[in-house]
């Protein structure tokens, strides 16, 4: 599936993680992609849809569920948490409405619901929509989408 920007003009030089930690907002995101080693494959050529959980977003999980994912002996699970948000190829906001259940990169779909002016991914609210970077696009999410066990 090959999704193509369209509402989105002004391309960043940054990649999504370096585009994530200049935003301010992504902090905890930051750390999660380090413990998991994910940053050199969001670093990549992609394109990649990154459905970035906000520091807030952050906050909002059980009492010790993130200090749980940050230990060695979890990384898969935070491996398989992180590539949930990542759907490969480019895709606005006004390309995610058009999806209903896009394949995320950790394998398993994720439904797509507007609600008026709402746009949510997994249950997450879309909160800061088409953050343009070098190879692909951030849309800020309001709360951290955790795949079903498998």
């Amino acid at each position: 599936m090959s999704i193509n920007v369209s509402s989105t003009s002004h391309v960043s030089s940054k990649n999504i993680v370096d585009t994530a930690a200049a935003n301010g907002s992504f902090h905890t995101l930051g750390k999660a992609l380090e413990a998991a080693d994910l940053s050199h494959v969001l670093k990549g050529s992609g394109p990649y849809t990154f459905f970035a959980p906000t520091d807030a977003a952050f906050e909002k999980l059980p009492k010790g569920t993130l200090e749980n994912w940050l230990k060695p002996e979890n990384k898969a699970e935070l491996i398989s948490v992180l590539k949930y948000h990542v759907l490969p190829g480019r895709a606005s906001a006004v390309d995610v409405e058009k999806l209903t259940e896009p394949k995320m990169m950790q394998g398993q779909s994720a439904s797509v619901k507007k609600d008026g002016e709402t746009l949510s991914i997994g249950g997450a609210v879309i909160t800061q929509p088409n953050i343009v970077s070098s190879n692909g696009i951030i849309h800020g999410i309001d709360t951290v989408i955790v795949p079903t066990k498998q």
